[in-house]
């Protein structure tokens, strides 16, 4: 493997703009890479030609730098629209319609720089965090080729492992961008709700679950790509202002309060081994200065899942019911999202809006916790990376998960308010395989969160100590 594919994102930025590296160079060493590699995870869909890649690279090194991401290869998640590219979203019912234009997003990641090489594999409409799908297949774990990588931004995380990537885009509704990244050994940054755009289609007032973020390998790669990401979008009401997103290596750690949620007090069940992994990540904060303390669990358990399953399911219903009711398309549609949009459909307006007012009550009472504490730290996940073979997990613990999604629900707390959160690497436990924590923070503190995560990377270098080399 080329060594350039070794290096974090903004210091292959850094080379090309010093002239050290050019983007045919590191297009021809990424091209390699997923040759060698790809075959057998499967992280990366719908590549683009070679010779137009490196054509488009060749570009790039004759004109003046773009922006932040000038010459670096991207990959998009499969929910997303690259222009000339197909968008299946892992569905039969949307295979083979090539986008049109780009998604906001992507335009703004281009306008930095970035080439677009292909797509990320994910669940089918994203649902799940199990990353297979009827057009792609499955994607592997690369740490172990037999287990799950999590989902839905599955693909992104396996890429960036395998240093195909060294920065992806993703998404979170339920847990997207931190699930993959603890099963991957990567960081996802989930970021507050408003501070990422999504498209301008449909409505863009009520749904205020699902959010863009980045992933990388280290939380300073991840406030690159963000900083290219977010940012108002004046056809939208919601969007918030940008801060600096850098985090600062000199930032002040000791003395920042951590609160310990683990398995919220033990209504989560947990495998073995998850918890023990998560409390040693704690102790790495403290001994970095900071104050760690177990905090009981803060509301309803049930309150809690009786809320976001009813949001989640409307809002599913909401994007999905056009493919249900088209005769066309309505039997190319997994058993989870026909579930998900017969169970959304069934609501009533007053349904949610009591699914909404506990969601509010979460946030206020999350709002006062964050008065105590700068971060609160759970699992990434419930179970270790389970079988390719298995659709989810039947139970955890002896305890019979009842939907497809029961199992992910350490991160419905920070879904359900629009919190962001940082998944950080934690280790390897059973096998060798990885899991991580994610780190939740008061609205609007995604800059804090970066700058704990930075000080944790610089502590345990995960990422680096246990690489993917194949």
């Amino acid at each position: 493997m080329d060594e350039v594919l070794t290096l974090s994102a903004r210091a292959q930025a850094a080379r090309i703009a010093g002239g050290e590296l050019s983007a045919e160079a590191l297009m021809r060493a990424t091209l390699e890479r997923v040759r060698e590699v790809n075959g057998a995870l499967n992280a990366i869909v719908s590549l683009r030609d070679e010779a137009d890649l490196l054509e488009e690279a060749r570009r790039a090194d004759a004109e003046p730098a773009r922006g932040a991401l000038h010459g670096l290869p991207v990959a998009v998640k499969d929910l997303s629209n690259v222009a000339g590219l197909p968008t299946s979203k892992g569905s039969p019912a949307l295979a083979g319609q090539i986008a049109a234009s780009d998604d906001l997003h992507v335009a703004r990641m281009r306008a930095a720089g970035a080439i677009v090489i292909g797509k990320t594999n994910t669940p089918e409409f994203g649902l799940g965090s199990h990353t297979f799908n009827p057009v792609h297949g499955v994607t592997c774990n690369p740490y172990e080729k037999t287990r799950s990588c999590g989902g839905s931004s599955g693909g992104a995380a396996v890429a960036l492992a395998a240093r195909m990537l060294s920065i992806a885009d993703g998404s979170d509704m339920m847990g997207s961008l931190r699930n993959p990244a603890g099963w991957n050994n990567v960081y996802g940054m989930r970021p507050s709700w408003g501070l990422v755009p999504g498209e301008p289609a449909g409505d863009t007032f009520l749904h205020q679950l699902s959010t863009l973020g980045p992933m990388a390998r280290d939380p300073g790669d991840l406030a690159l790509l963000l900083g290219v990401m977010a940012g108002p979008d004046a056809r939208q009401a919601h969007g918030v202002a940008a801060p600096d997103l850098t985090p600062d290596p000199a930032a002040k750690i000791a003395g920042r309060r951590i609160g310990w949620l683990g398995d919220w007090g033990g209504a989560f069940a947990m495998e073995a081994g998850i918890m023990d992994l998560g409390r040693a990540a704690c102790a790495v904060f403290e001994e970095l200065g900071c104050v760690v303390e177990d905090v009981a669990p803060p509301f309803s358990r049930d309150a809690l899942w009786e809320s976001w399953t009813a949001l989640r399911s409307w809002s599913v219903a909401c994007n999905l019911s056009p493919l249900l009711e088209s005769p066309e398309t309505r039997d190319r549609l997994k058993p989870d999202a026909i579930w998900e949009i017969e169970r959304g459909r069934a609501m009533s307006g007053l349904d949610v809006h009591r699914a909404s007012v506990i969601r509010s009550q979460w946030f206020t009472r999350a709002a006062e916790l964050f008065d105590r504490y700068d971060a609160l730290v759970m699992p990434t996940a419930q179970v270790w990376p389970f079988p390719l073979e298995w659709a989810w997990p039947r139970e955890i613990a002896g305890q019979a998960m009842d939907s497809y999604h029961r199992w992910m629900e350490v991160v419905v707390p920070a879904s359900l308010a629009g919190l962001p959160a940082l998944a950080v690497p934690a280790g390897f436990g059973v096998g060798g395989l990885p899991m991580g924590v994610q780190l939740i923070g008061r609205r609007g503190a995604d800059r804090g969160l970066l700058d704990l995560g930075q000080a944790y990377h610089e502590a345990t270098r995960w990422p680096e100590r246990n690489p993917v080399e194949s």
